[in-house]
């Protein structure tokens, strides 16, 4: 029995195939493709046209955009896809290039510092015009490189040393937000939970409101903040016996969670120690996702008009590609609390 071979791989169609079929020239093509052949016949434009729809030739967009000098195209650099922050960024980031005619080229760290710099120089070699930069921000030679390259940088929720434009939360404003309404709600015993700071300008300016709302409300008040690692859930757990042993019989214990994968985390690790989130422990988290609702009683959150935020920075961008050049501009957007069950007394 005779094995049959492999039907051989349909090799792609080529501008050289498009002008043999034609009978003419790979620059009449061309002109054809870039929509310059006002000088040509209508009868020779036809042939070209007619041959492209019988091979089915699809011209590269990335190539025929540099051969006008631009590529359209925009890298955007994010600490980590898995985080809804970084999602919602992105899509309100699209919405505004695929208006303006430019596309985005996505890069995910996956928190992994050591890809930065591996980010930037991949994005530039598929020439992006300019960056949109979600970055754990910890080497300065990262952006050093960026800057190098001579493009345009949009910096999204976390700022870093130089004058560039900034588009983030007023956390200034959100944290109060949050920590106003646990006091009203009887929380007195505060607990701000975080991902190791290590110069994340976003969390140090959240650890920062939080202390200084602590200090101004000490009469009403106590609270003190723990970086828990990626993972370890049991510095979480101790992390939460020793607040709940703080507040005693008396108090009233409760956190703020940094960011959606922390309240998520808080969330997991009071279930382990047998408190029911409104009762036990008071519970709000930074980011509005999908699934705060079913989380225990729901989850109370503090969502970041994360939309705006992707939509903005792009629109920054944007303007410094099309000619603008403003001073650098730092554009704050303000929080929305949504209250449910993990933050009410009594649940």
């Amino acid at each position: 029995m005779r094995s049959s071979s492999p039907s051989p791989t349909p090799s792609r169609i080529t501008i050289d195939d498009v002008a043999r079929e034609a009978g003419v020239s790979k620059a009449t093509v061309s002109r054809v493709l870039n929509r310059r052949g006002e000088l040509m016949s209508a009868e020779l434009a036809a042939r070209v046209q007619e041959a492209i729809a019988r091979l089915g030739y699809a011209p590269s967009p990335m190539a025929q955009a540099l051969k006008r000098g631009r590529s359209r195209l925009i890298g955007l650099v994010v600490a980590d896809v898995a985080n809804p922050f970084s999602v919602a960024v992105l899509q309100g980031a699209e919405k505004v290039c695929r208006a303006a005619g430019y596309m985005l080229m996505l890069f995910n760290l996956g928190n992994e510092e050591t890809r930065e710099r591996e980010a930037i120089a991949a994005l530039a070699s598929y020439q992006v015009e300019g960056f949109i930069l979600h970055t754990l921000g910890r080497e300065r030679q990262v952006l050093d490189d960026a800057l190098q390259r001579g493009k345009p940088i949009v910096l999204v929720d976390r700022a870093l040393d130089a004058p560039l434009d900034l588009v983030g939360l007023d956390n200034a404003q959100a944290v109060p937000l949050a920590l106003e309404h646990l006091l009203q709600q009887g929380w007195n015993e505060l607990l701000f939970v975080t991902e190791p700071i290590q110069q994340a300008s976003s969390r140090a300016e959240r650890h920062e409101a939080f202390h200084a709302f602590v200090q101004a409300h000490a009469a009403q008040c106590r609270g003190s903040g723990v970086e828990v690692p990626p993972g370890d859930d049991a510095a979480l757990d101790a992390a939460l016996r020793g607040l709940l042993q703080r507040a005693g019989p008396q108090g009233r214990p409760a956190v703020l969670a940094v960011n959606a994968v922390v309240g998520l985390r808080v969330a997991a690790a009071a279930r382990r120690l047998g408190c029911t989130l409104g009762r036990e422990l008071g519970l709000v988290s930074f980011d509005e996702t999908d699934w705060a609702p079913l989380v225990g009683p729901g989850l109370t959150t503090l969502a970041q008009p994360t939309d705006d935020i992707g939509q903005q920075a792009a629109r920054c961008l944007i303007e410094r590609l099309e000619g603008q050049s403003p001073e650098p501009r730092r554009f704050r957007l303000p929080a929305r609390l949504i209250v449910r069950g993990s933050s009410q007394a009594g649940a």
